[in-house]
Order: structure tokens, then sequence, then C-alpha cells
């Protein structure tokens, strides 16, 4: 089998990618597998980190922040895309594949159309409850459309979506870390509460500045309520965030992190997560089964993420928190959610009850049947 995934820009892309990559392979030994992304992305580090071939693309999103900069940016978009649509062509020709899986980032709109335009297979991973226009566009050639959240006929064609849930990293859906170790891990206490802060793999501006505007209050809570911290601040802001917490003498309480690689341990370590809302991170947090703050960023396309978060909420399997009114909601909703212990037991329970496991190994199900028809 010779297989084409696309996409990327976040890891909410690009861990599904490679989860898809790697079902693949442990079902084709020897399957050839490249992936399409767009130039200064992550994907291009995250993708030969795993072991894959990557070729870049020259494409960009659409600059929605008016400034002069921006709007040149923007001016250069056509030019970008035709440049890319010609490299992508050529990348088909060359590698000639099976399929062309597509799962969502700037490079999967040019990559799938021109493989579609070619006469070549393609697949569609839809990760969010809410499907971005660029899939709406693409699903009009796909034979498949693989999907997360119940309801997707509003947006697909019905005949073409299959129910799969969204492949997470195989360390999560598989996970055997027990909270003594992940404490262990962070270093904090065994028999003190802990507050997990993940704002995704690039972190999140507004979560970040909760915590920087309340670092006196969680360190009030967490000398009197045995509170300790895991914090994800992401790159941009974790100088920022380790100089404020070491001002405010809060280092024993807040432990600060740019980027969790064991993320699994900091799951095990955890009694309440706060989080964005993006799909793998709703998908993997299901699996966790922790009761659960969702944050959801208003930067994203069709708002999905808040649509993602209210899936959750409306059944009780997590509370939503604007992020408009995060700063002054987002801490005390944490002090309220730990002393309800039956309220966090339910969650557990209705979170659980959503969890979505062997994702990839569904994917590659309806990628075996297109391939052998």
């Amino acid at each position: 089998m010779k297989a084409i995934i696309s996409g990327g820009g976040t890891g909410g892309h690009i861990f599904p990618a490679i989860a898809i990559a790697n079902a693949i392979k442990a079902r084709h030994s020897d399957a050839s597998i490249l992936f399409v992304g767009a130039e200064g992305r992550m994907e291009m580090e995250k993708v030969p980190a795993a072991g894959y071939d990557i070729k870049g693309l020259p494409i960009a999103g659409l600059q929605r922040k008016l400034t002069v900069s921006n709007i040149i940016k923007n001016l250069q978009l056509p030019f970008k895309m035709m440049r890319s649509r010609n490299m992508v062509k050529k990348i088909l020709r060359d590698f000639n594949p099976d399929i062309v899986v597509g799962v969502g980032g700037f490079a999967s709109e040019p990559t799938l159309k021109a493989a579609a335009s070619m006469g070549y297979p393609t697949l569609i991973q839809e990760q969010n409850s809410y499907a971005g226009l660029t899939n709406k566009m693409l699903a009009k050639d796909a034979r498949t459309i693989c999907v997360a959240y119940e309801g997707m006929e509003r947006f697909f064609p019905a005949e073409k979506i299959v129910f799969t849930g969204n492949p997470i990293r195989a360390d999560i859906e598989k996970m055997t870390a027990t909270k003594e170790e992940g404490r262990a891990h962070f270093e904090l206490a065994d028999d003190s509460k802990v507050l997990l802060i993940i704002g995704g793999s690039l972190g999140a501006r507004s979560i970040n500045q909760m915590m920087l505007s309340n670092l006196e209050l969680v360190k009030k809570i967490g000398q009197e309520q045995n509170l300790q911290v895991i914090w994800q601040t992401g790159q941009w802001m974790n100088d920022e965030a380790v100089a404020a917490v070491k001002q405010a003498g809060a280092d024993g309480t807040i432990k600060v992190h740019r980027f969790i690689s064991r993320m699994d341990l900091a799951y095990a370590a955890a009694d309440v997560i706060i989080s964005r809302a993006g799909a793998i991170a709703i998908s993997e947090l299901c699996i966790v089964g922790k009761p659960l703050i969702l944050i959801p960023s208003p930067n994203v396309a069709e708002d999905h993420q808040t649509k993602n978060a209210l899936a959750l909420s409306n059944k009780n399997a997590a509370i939503l928190v604007r992020d408009s009114e995060c700063a002054t909601k987002g801490i005390p909703t944490v002090v309220e959610l730990l002393a309800d212990d039956e309220r966090r037991n339910e969650m557990c329970r209705n979170i659980l009850a959503l969890a979505k496991r062997n994702a990839a190994e569904l994917i590659v199900d309806e990628i075996d049947k297109i391939v052998t028809k």
C-alpha cells in the first residue's frame, strides 16, 4: 500500500495523522507512507521525529486580523495556493498513491483537491462536531468521511459517513501510568489535589493570562487546601510564567512547563483538568476520564471548539467556561469542583461513556475497503 496523509498546523491535526500512519504500518508492514504538510508548521518537525517522510508546501491560512503585514500576506495567498497545487501534482505523480487521506490543516485542501482531480481516491478524517469549510468542500469528491461525532449528516452526504472516533496517541489510548508515577515524575506530593492546565501544543494566551492574574489566589488555595498545579504554558509565555510564579513565591504550588512530553503521566497525576476544547484533546480526555473544565478558544473557524465543548457539557461530562470569563470564573470553578466529590464522580462516569477507542484501526478498515475495491 502507498498512502499520502496530508494536513497539520497544530498537534490536533498532527497526532491523529501519525496515529493513522502507525495503524497502517501495523497492518501493512511494507506500506509506503508520505506526509504532505505546510512549510514552517509543526508537522515539518513532528512527522520526521515519528519516522516518516514529509513534503512541505508554501501554503498558508487567511490572516483575519487586519494589519499591514497581514494584508500583504493575504495578497500573497493566491500565488502560494497556485504554487502549492502545482507542487502537489508533481508529488502525486511521483509517489502514485493508492489513497490520499486528509486530516485537516492548510495543506489538506490543495492536496486532496489535486488528488481528486487526478483520479486518486481520497478519505477525509473530520475531527470536530462542526465541520470546517475546507472539509465540506472536499467531501464532494471523497470516497469516505470518517467522523467523531453523531449528526454529521448536517454537513456531509450520509452515505459517505463512517463513525470511527478520533485517532489519538497510543500512549494515551493504552495508558498504564498510575497516579503515583505521575506525581513522582512531576515532583508532586502524594496527598495533594492536582490541577492540570493545558492550552494545547502551542499554548493558550487567555488561559495563561487567567493563571497570571490569579497567582496569589492559586497560592492561597494551594496552602489552605493542599492544591498543586501542573501548568503547560506553550512556548510564547513560558519565560513570563516562570518569572511570575517565582516572584509570587508560588513555585512550590505551581510547576510550570513549556511543553509536556509525557502527557500520559500528567493525566495520571491530575484530579481536575483545565483544557481547550480541540477535538483531539477532547477525544483523549474522554479516554482519560477525569473531571474536566473546558475553555474553548474563540479564535477558530466557525467557533467549533465551543460546539465541541457543548457536546460534553450538555451531557454533564465537562464544565464549559467561556474564554471571555475564564480570568474571573476559571479558578473559582476549580475550587467548587474540588469540593464536590459527588459531581466529580458523576462527571467521570459521563465522560468515560463518551470514549471511543481504536479509531485509527477503524479508519484503516475504511482505507483497506477503498484500496481493495
